[in-house]
């Protein structure tokens, strides 16, 4: 169950969080995967604004039990495959795991202009998704020229202690510039600090919110 009070409070102290690590304006994300749409609605209540998913159809079944004056922005930010796309057509705010030419191509013809963010492994590390860093100005061209709407860059930090994100992190912002892209999705519970130190506009933030993830037998199909 979620309790809606201890959501707000937790919300409030991630804010305090970012503020103490030297964020101005950084948007805070409620990641509300494996949580009910309750989870959605104790998030806005607590005064977020959007709120990130991670599979296709939970997201779907979720935004399908919420009232459309209770809906905050949505952003998918798990890894994506190609012929899930559809499903995500008026669901979908922003999508921020971009990686690939054929997603380029698939969300251009299901969502023509939808806002996204192309997901740049910077770790090196093969279970995470992400183009390479030096495919990144390519993406965003053909992106553009699809006519998507690039927004930014997103990332998932190395697997360690939060430091150990760092030079992904700025390596990061520093490739937003080049590529003159003002956001960085990068940041979660364990590294934001570090995240904003390097430069994110945006934190995603679950269990520090939402307490750990319902665990399943299985995760649902993305």
């Amino acid at each position: 169950m979620i309790d809606a009070a201890q959501v707000r409070q937790r919300v409030d102290e991630q804010r305090r969080r970012i503020a103490a690590a030297g964020g101005v304006d950084v948007r805070l994300v409620a990641v509300t995967k494996t949580h009910g749409a309750e989870a959605i609605r104790a998030a806005v209540a607590a005064g977020c604004r959007a709120i990130g998913e991670n599979y296709v159809q939970e997201l779907v079944a979720k935004v399908a039990e919420l009232d459309p004056a209770e809906r905050p922005e949505i952003r998918f930010i798990g890894r994506l495959q190609t012929n899930k796309v559809r499903q995500l057509v008026g669901v979908v705010d922003v999508i921020e795991t971009v990686d690939r030419d054929s997603l380029i191509a698939e969300i251009a013809r299901r969502i023509p202009g939808c806002r996204i963010f192309i997901q740049v492994n910077v770790s090196g590390e093969e279970q995470k998704g992400g183009c390479r860093p030096e495919d990144v100005a390519d993406l965003v061209a053909k992106a553009r020229a699809a006519g998507l709407r690039v927004e930014g860059l997103m990332t998932v930090g190395r697997t360690g202690p939060p430091d150990a994100a760092a030079p992904g992190f700025r390596q990061l912002r520093a490739l937003a510039d080049e590529v003159g892209l003002a956001e960085c999705s990068m940041g979660m519970t364990a590294d934001l600090e570090v995240a904003v130190a390097a430069g994110s506009t945006e934190v995603r933030v679950g269990s520090a919110i939402f307490g750990e993830r319902v665990r399943r037998h299985a995760d649902p199909l993305r």
